[in-house]
């Protein structure tokens, strides 16, 4: 463990850990997939130390009354470490995403042509609650990227972490490359690591993952650019062409993202010619489903059963099998609420026109829009570039998902032709 007495200390090992990142760049693609390989590997031999550590961490934190939603996340099983190792393995496979050439936007003057190539950030700081696995995952994503990574997980999960980050310094040392690349901050070293880390210069970005109040509080309180995640709050516009069956897949599927349903539909706006019967239809589906149904006072009346909606609820996440349903006119009201209540990182929408998908997309500004199709967010997707730890609100190079994209930036090359 490295001794950070001082904010010197740490600057000085934010430094280590962007040096060690440089010489993952300079060690070579090939070398990075061998040490993501051997990661994936040493996670698996590590199975049986990580499972063990996780029990205490659980056990200790039923002592201390930690929530229900974060234990779930807390707790690991052998099919989430089988999972992580996956994603370690086809990062290795995947190649290498940096050094990607294309043209500059524009030239200055006919005597320098210019071009840009894809390069990584420097150092990556991953800030999150219990989800021990996510070191690893995140560890993945900089070591293909070529970036340096600092580690502050919650007490939660202290003896875990320490189990997944002794399993990525074997592989480190087992390839012959630096350790240095990977820093953690335990909890021996307390918040005042945490609050240099929120602000010292040498640190790239920051990507805080958890509860939105976790997330929200590293917002606050950094100096230095910070990726905020988004988990829940999403917002399901059901139109007047909507079928009742779409809908009712697209909110029961979107709650089976494991261990964290990211995008779980938790608001469902009815547009207000919907069928009363297909309504109450849905209510029952939910309840069979043991959810909790919340609905606006125009819908009560039809509604006797569902209890009433709060004005607090439309702009909060549930994180819990709870719908809240709301009565509106149009489109354009949809997307009104949805652009004002909503945490903006993917909502969707059920419908059989054309024109009406066209025009929610325009209107909507949601990160992500998914159209007839369960937003539920899948950590280890099909298409391996496409990995993500979570997603965000903000648009632009992530495109909501925040991936491998997230962890590099595009450096321009201009040079005189004459």
């Amino acid at each position: 463990m490295v001794n950070l007495t001082t904010q010197t200390d740490f600057s000085a090992a934010v430094e280590q850990v962007r040096r060690a990142g440089r010489d993952l760049v300079a060690a070579g693609a090939d070398a990075q997939s061998q040490l993501l390989e051997a990661v994936a590997t040493a996670i698996e031999a590590s199975f049986d130390d990580i499972l063990e550590a996780n029990t205490l961490d659980l056990e200790a934190s039923l002592d201390m009354a930690v929530p229900e939603r974060v234990l779930d996340w807390l707790k690991l099983t052998p099919e989430r470490l089988q999972t992580t190792a996956k994603i370690l393995r086809r990062l290795a496979y995947l190649g290498d995403p940096r050094g990607l050439l294309h043209p500059a936007p524009s030239r200055l003057s006919k005597a320098v042509a210019g071009y840009g190539q894809v390069v990584p950030l420097g150092v990556v700081a991953l800030v999150y609650e219990a989800f021990p696995e996510l070191a690893a995952i995140a560890a993945g994503l900089s070591l293909r990227t070529g970036n340096g990574l600092i580690l502050k997980g919650s007490n939660e999960a202290g003896q875990t972490n320490q189990a997944i980050l002794q399993a990525l310094y074997q592989a480190l040392e087992s390839t012959g490359l630096s350790p240095d690349c990977i820093l953690s901050l335990t909890e021996e070293q307390g918040d005042v690591a945490r609050t240099w880390l929120l602000q010292d210069p040498g640190v790239d970005l920051i990507i805080p993952y958890g509860r939105p109040s976790l997330v929200q509080q590293v917002v606050r309180q950094a100096g230095v650019p910070v990726l905020p995640t988004s988990m829940g709050n999403c917002y399901l516009y059901w139109s007047a062409t909507g079928q009742l069956d779409t809908v009712v897949h697209m909110v029961l599927d979107s709650h089976r993202g494991e261990p964290d349903a990211v995008n779980a539909v938790e608001k469902v706006l009815v547009h207000r010619s919907c069928n009363p019967a297909a309504l109450v239809q849905l209510c029952h589906t939910l309840w069979d489903q043991d959810f909790e149904v919340l609905a606006d006072e125009d819908l009560l009346p039809d509604l006797p059963d569902v209890k009433p909606a709060t004005a607090a609820d439309w702009n909060r996440s549930f994180l819990s099998k709870t719908v809240a349903l709301r009565s509106v006119d149009s489109v354009r009201t949809a997307a009104t609420l949805i652009n004002r209540y909503s945490s903006g990182h993917a909502n969707a929408i059920a419908t059989e026109t054309y024109a009406e998908s066209s025009r929610f997309s325009q209107l909507a500004t949601s990160a992500v829009i998914y159209i007839n199709t369960s937003p539920r967010f899948v950590r280890n997707p099909a298409q391996a570039s496409s990995i993500a730890l979570g997603m965000t609100a903000q648009r632009g190079r992530c495109n909501g998902f925040v991936g491998l994209g997230a962890f590099v930036t595009t450096q321009h090359i201009l040079q005189g032709i004459e």
